[in-house]
């Protein structure tokens, strides 16, 4: 890992996860009626993860800022979002993975009535962070509800998910010459992909940055660079999902093919998708170019998801 990113790392991801373990899910009552509700929840935010999505609304507001800890409640609301996203994305009417992050899935742990409910608790807790626990103006609180309700909505994550579920099994022609079919295919994959993955990348990069003031300029330059970044993510998830190792992903491999899904690997091929991946890289560093030092990081943070194993 880079340096830069390491220190990035090593400096955010504790008060991160401090944050996220200290949350209270549910009141006394309900902890002594139904004491798995909390269970179950922490058993997912607390796994092992990257916690890119809080890494990204901190060092996106601390482009304007430093008392970085201020974005904490951000953070973690985008990460329990995204954790809600991956209990419902395992379920057997979705992915049907037993493993997330290394450990069991919560349905195999708590059952799937539990884990449906655990991430519908997780979605709704993350909206009253927001509300309640971000200290800055109405304004300012109410674009923050909007850009997450926006990204994680039907036009987003979700819608995003929904295309990937309708995609399986779509056919992709022997002749790659046909420029027509292929096109079609790229289209609908991108926007699978910018939707189900890179909205939410995006988001938590926006939300960051508009809670430390953001002026415009800057806010379209960190809307490209996430929509750029984003989709690489996924690209390569989708060449880890092909060549990664179980151990270090922590979650199965080989689920795409097994479900005959659409991927950049199924669509261009392993080498093909390697050269897309470098292509979006380049094309998301030359979004943060002007800012020069300031975005030290997330230019680490952009080498970072191309070269990761996991």
């Amino acid at each position: 890992m880079n340096p830069v990113l390491k220190n990035s790392f090593a400096t955010y991801l504790p008060p991160v996860n401090r944050y996220l373990r200290g949350l209270s899910f549910t009141d006394a009552l309900q902890k002594r009626l139904a004491p798995s509700q909390e269970k179950a929840m922490h058993y997912s935010v607390d796994a092992r993860g990257k916690r890119l999505r809080p890494i990204l609304t901190i060092m996106a507001y601390r482009l304007l800022a430093e008392d970085w800890q201020r974005a904490l409640p951000v953070a973690a609301a985008y990460e329990l979002v995204h954790t809600y996203s991956l209990i419902h994305d395992d379920l057997p009417a979705m992915d049907d993975d037993d493993w997330r992050r290394g450990e069991p899935t919560n349905h195999k742990v708590f059952g799937e009535a539990l884990a449906i409910l655990t991430g519908d608790a997780l979605l709704t807790e993350a909206f009253r962070l927001l509300a309640e626990e971000v200290e800055a103006a109405a304004a300012v609180i109410v674009k923050l509800v909007a850009t997450l309700a926006r990204v994680a909505g039907g036009n987003g994550m979700v819608g995003g998910q929904v295309i990937d579920i309708l995609s399986e099994g779509v056919v992709i022609k022997e002749n790659t010459k046909d420029n027509e079919n292929q096109e079609d295919l790229l289209e609908l994959l991108e926007t699978l992909h910018r939707r189900k993955t890179g909205a939410m990348i995006t988001g938590a990069l926006l939300a960051g940055a508009d809670l430390a003031g953001c002026d415009n300029d800057l806010r379209l330059r960190l809307e490209k660079f996430g929509r750029l970044i984003g989709l690489a993510f996924q690209v390569a998830d989708d060449i880890l999902d092909e060549v990664g190792d179980q151990a270090s992903l922590g979650k199965d491999i080989g689920s795409d093919r097994e479900l005959d899904k659409l991927t950049f690997v199924s669509l261009f091929g392993l080498e093909g998708a390697r050269q897309k991946l470098l292509e979006l890289k380049q094309q998301a560093l030359l979004q943060i170019e002007p800012l020069g030092a300031k975005a030290i990081e997330l230019k680490a943070l952009a080498e970072y998801i191309v070269d990761r194993d996991r």
